[in-house]
Order: structure tokens, then sequence, then C-alpha cells
């Protein structure tokens, strides 16, 4: 292959919100350009983890290289899918990084959704060239006028601008190869300089070691180069380089402008940091490559392994997946219930869902999982403050002067007809309305300021519930609020459940314990005594169930005869329940720790 100079040469990713079609259209791209023989194709080709082709979704940016060829000249087009859902816009940030234009696809029946503005305002803040495409339009309830109409409003196109295509039928899908070419910008960046290239993925090949991908900005990569990572400033030898086709293809040389991955033997996973930069050691760049933010974790829980020894494995899965999933952050902890575990920060619920489904697929480990909260900032009397992640670390009542909570601007696009249902589920969630604006006659833009921790539960289901799947949510953080908190205990046989407590406002405290005492006392099995569940705040207790003693009929073999010799026996019984009560301690189910979860 001769080296094609940086003309010939498109980066480019697909943006859009969850399920318009973007992996099925990345298909008919890489079927037309002859990337992937028609033998070998199946649907959604670029997600190669069980999880993603069961549940449907992209859950990892999959970056790939295609061949293609325009009025007889070669070019290389490097092609990003990215996720869609919420919780995985860090992937899309990152691959938005290594791209100069982005294709916006937008459902031709659903129209314009929430996530498909946040990427949109990702995109354009790297200034990437957009090229808008309507995609589904082979179905029957395909309404492209309207939906164009939308598309206008928010980009300020020109209508013979947008694209009309369809990824099942493969229609329209060669004029998006040409406008590709013509439209996006080829990459800038200078093949002499020092070479400057960013990484923005990595994964983890137990034979191979680590393999890095990396976008090249400025200078060029030879096999066999020195070359070292800016944060870390650790050396290695470039053993194998190459570029993306179906699978990892060796060159000997990458220069400015192309995608492409390395290999050099590295076996420590904290070494590799995505968004780091990596450049020669002779002649090292100047200053790291910017624009690229660390992740800001939503949601935390503990996830502890329900087999105390298998403590360092879990560390050794956990360590992993962190290369391949870079928004996932984590430290140690310990839970007087749970032994020694990891309390781990997610970008949201299915964000946690899917790492504890990854932990139990791909590295066989069976984890328990606590209740997710957020963090919390405490200002002590003493003026200090402390930032809490984990209900068990808050301080003594008398100490906490003020507990604040993040809180998040949250965007809900919906039909006219819900939006009484949907205000009347925000404003239950402590939200207050902050506007609401009609995007055309029946689509409503509504926009809530709402505490995280309120979110964290179970909001987005109860959202998809009442608009009947129709609103689209998405969120960003706008910092932090005082609140009136408090913590939630809940005692088993009086002693306390670290994992089971919960930090909430104090309107919702009453109503939370009596939900979670009713809730326990179905899950825990009967033992030989009676245990009372118990809700607490502080030393007040606010609710209480038992779960009653399985008891022996002692009395079965007195007929008749006097009162006296069947009490006699009775209180005997009573004694060893009494006694056993104080040296009895509760086992709690796995289920019970995720029934709380789903109160309602």
């Amino acid at each position: 292959m001769s080296q094609t100079s940086a003309d010939h040469i498109r980066n480019f990713c697909i943006i859009a919100h969850i399920d318009h079609g973007k992996s099925t259209l990345a298909d008919r791209l890489l079927q037309m350009t002859g990337t992937i023989a028609d033998r070998d194709m199946q649907a959604q080709a670029l997600d190669d983890m069980d999880l993603e082709r069961e549940r449907g979704i992209t859950i990892k940016s999959k970056a790939i290289q295609m061949d293609y060829v325009l009025d007889g000249k070669k070019y290389l087009l490097n092609l990003i899918d990215t996720p869609g859902h919420v919780d995985f816009s860090y992937e899309v940030s990152r691959s938005i990084a290594a791209c100069e234009g982005a294709l916006l696809i937008v459902d031709a029946t659903q129209g314009i959704q929430a996530q498909t503005i946040s990427n949109l305002y990702l995109a354009l803040e790297h200034d990437l060239e957009i090229i808008p495409i309507l995609n589904k339009m082979d179905l029957q309830s395909a309404n492209p006028e309207e939906v164009k109409d939308q598309i206008v409003d928010l980009l300020g196109c020109k209508r013979e601008e947008i694209m009309a295509a369809s990824g099942k039928t493969g229609l329209g899908v060669d004029k998006v190869l040409e406008e590709i070419v013509h439209r996006i910008p080829a990459p800038k960046g200078d093949p002499q300089a020092p070479l400057q290239a960013l990484i923005f993925d990595s994964v983890f090949n137990s034979f191979r070691g680590i393999i890095a991908y990396f976008r090249v900005l400025n200078g060029s990569l030879k096999k066999g180069d020195r070359v070292k990572f800016f944060n870390t400033g650790v050396a290695y030898n470039a053993d194998e380089i190459g570029v993306l086709k179906m699978d990892l293809k060796p060159q000997p040389q990458l220069s400015a402008g192309d995608v492409g991955y390395i290999i050099s033997g590295i076996k420590t996973a904290s070494e590799v940091k995505v968004g780091d930069t990596i450049t020669q050691v002779d002649r090292p760049c100047a200053e790291a490559i910017k624009g690229f933010e660390d992740v800001k974790p939503m949601v935390w829980a503990g996830i502890f392994p329900v087999d105390t020894d298998e403590y360092e494995e879990l560390r050794d899965a956990m360590e992993k997946l962190k290369l391949n999933d870079a928004s996932l952050t984590w430290t140690p902890e310990a839970s007087a219930a749970l032994g020694f575990g990891f309390r781990c920060g997610f970008l949201g619920l299915l964000h946690m869902e899917i790492i504890q489904e990854r932990l139990e697929r791909e590295f066989n480990m069976t984890v328990i999982t606590t209740v997710p909260n957020v963090g919390y900032q405490v200002t002590t009397t003493k003026g200090e403050v402390i930032d809490v992640h984990n209900p068990s670390e808050l301080p003594d009542v008398s100490q906490i002067e003020s507990i604040e909570e993040p809180y998040i601007k949250a965007q809900i696009i919906t039909k006219s007809e819900y939006i009484g249902a949907i205000m009347t589920l925000c404003i239950e969630k402590r939200g207050i309305m902050m506007g609401q604006n009609y995007l055309t006659t029946d689509r409503v833009e509504l926009t809530f300021e709402l505490p995280l921790g309120e979110v964290v539960f179970d909001f987005f289901d109860k959202l998809k519930s009442i608009s009947r799947g129709y609103a689209s949510f998405d969120y960003h953080p706008v910092g932090s609020k005082e609140s009136d908190l408090i913590k939630l205990d809940i005692l088993l046989n009086s002693e306390k459940v670290d994992a089971l407590s919960a930090l909430i406002h104090r309107d919702h405290a009453h109503e939370l314990g009596k939900k979670m005492c009713s809730k326990l006392k179905e899950l825990l099995p009967r033992q030989q005594f009676d245990i009372p569940i118990q809700a607490a705040i502080g030393a007040k207790i606010v609710a209480r169930e038992t779960v009653k003693a399985l008891r022996k009929d002692v009395t079965a073999k007195c007929y008749g005869g006097d009162i006296s010799r069947k009490r006699k026996l009775l209180e005997k019984q009573k004694e060893g329940k009494k006694r056993m009560r104080q040296v009895g301690s509760v086992e709690i189910p796995q289920q019970a720790f995720l029934a709380v979860l789903k109160l309602d």
C-alpha cells in the first residue's frame, strides 16, 4: 500500500439518539466499500460484545477503516460508530475528539430527540462538519417533511443539504459516501512535525498485552520507534503498528491524519490512559493534546465479591474493564456487612447494570452490588468540607452544619399529551420547572432542575412508562445545592446494616423507611427467633416490621390437665428463643439488596 497523503483521508463518526439506526447504517457503508465480504456480513457487524447484540444497543465506540474510490481517486475513510444512550456519552465525546466530521442521523419516523441534540452540541464544540441524514426512509410511518423542518431549525442548514437514506435497504447510502468525501475536510497536520497522537480507546488482549487505538494529529510513527506516553512518561518500543480493518492490519508507518493501533507489550493497565498523548522519545512534542476532560461519575455503588477470597480476582477484573471502559472509576472500600470490595463510580444505572453483567460474563465473577447513590458535600461545624460517596461515611448529626447534593438540568422531549404526567413525576422528585418550549405543534421540550439522587433510582423507568416510551431524557450536572437530607438506617435484630443505609430528603424518609421494612419482611427467610426489622433516623425508629419465628408446638404432649403445665413449657421455650436471639445473626440474601432498588 502506497503512503496516501493526508488529503485522501476522511475521519468521521456517526452520532444519533439511541435506536435511530447508527449501527445498521454503518453496516451498509462497510458493505458498499467492500470492507466486509457479503458472506461474512451480519447485522451490527461492529458490535462485537454478546451483550451489545442481545440488547441491540452499542456500548463501545468502534473504529474501522474503509477504502473508497471516487472519480478514479482512492480515499481512506476512518469511521467510528458511537453509542446513543445517555450513559455512554463519554464514549461519544472521545470519538468526536478523533474526527473532523460527523454524520448526524435522525430517525424519519421519530424526529429529533434529546440525545440527538446533546451529541450534536458535543460535535459542534469541536468544530466538526455535520452531515444530517434522515434514516429509515423505507418505513411507511416515515414523516420526512416534518422532520426536515426540525433539522433545519436545529442546525440552520439548507433543506437540500439533508440526505435521505435507509440503513436497512441501502437506499441513498452511495450518495452518503460521496458527500463524506466532498463535505468532510481532510485532516490538517504536519507529517514532518514531532509525533503527536491521541489515544481514544484501548483493549486488553491476554496474549499481546494492551492494544491502544490512536489518531495521529502531527508527525509520523514507524514500526520499532521508541515512543512514550505524555502523562505517565513511560517509554516503549512500537512492536507493531497498523490500521483497523475488521481485524488488525500491520503497517510499516502511520502519519498525520491516520487512525490506527499500537502494540508495545504493555501489561499493566494503569500505564495507558485514554486521552493521553503518544510521542517519540528522541523528538518529543512540546505539549499534550488538549480538549479531553476526565469523566465525572454520576452514580456511586459498592461492588463486592460474593466470596471474600475472590477480592484480588475482582480487582484484576476491574482493572481490565477500566481499560476497555474509561468511564469506570473505583476505589477500594470495606463494609461491615459485606467485607472488602470497591466503591465504583458509574455514568448512570444502565452503565452500572452493563458493568455488573460484563464482570459476570467476561471474567466469571459473581458480585453483590449495593444501593446506588450519589456523591454529597458535607460541611461540618468546624468548617471542613468532606466528600461523601457512601452514607456510612457520614459524620455524626451533631457535627453536620449543612449537606449539599448535586443537581442536574434535565431536558425531556415528549409529545404534548404527556406533559401533565411528566410534570407530576418531576415535581414528586423535588424538581423545579425551568421552562417549556414547543418544538413543533405536538412536541415539547421541558427543562427541569432535579436533584441527581432522585433520578438515580427509578426515574428513567417511570418516565418511559408514563410517556409510553415517547419521552427522551438527557441531563448534565449544574453544581450542588443545600438540602435537608438525613441518613436512614435499617436495623436487623437491632444491628445496623451499613449496605442498606441511604441518604434521603427528610420529607421522604418516613415512607421510604416503611416501604423498605415491608419489602425486607417478604424477603428475609424465617429463623428460629423473631427478627425485628426497623428503619431509624438517628435514634428515632420510624417504621418496624417483624419476621415471626418458626416455632415447634411444645404443648402438643399436654392433653387436658392444669394450665400451669402448659405455661411452664411455653415459658421455657420463650427463654430459649430469647437466648437464641442474642447470639443469632441474620444472613441477608442478595435479592434483598436488589429489591430495595425497585421498591414501587
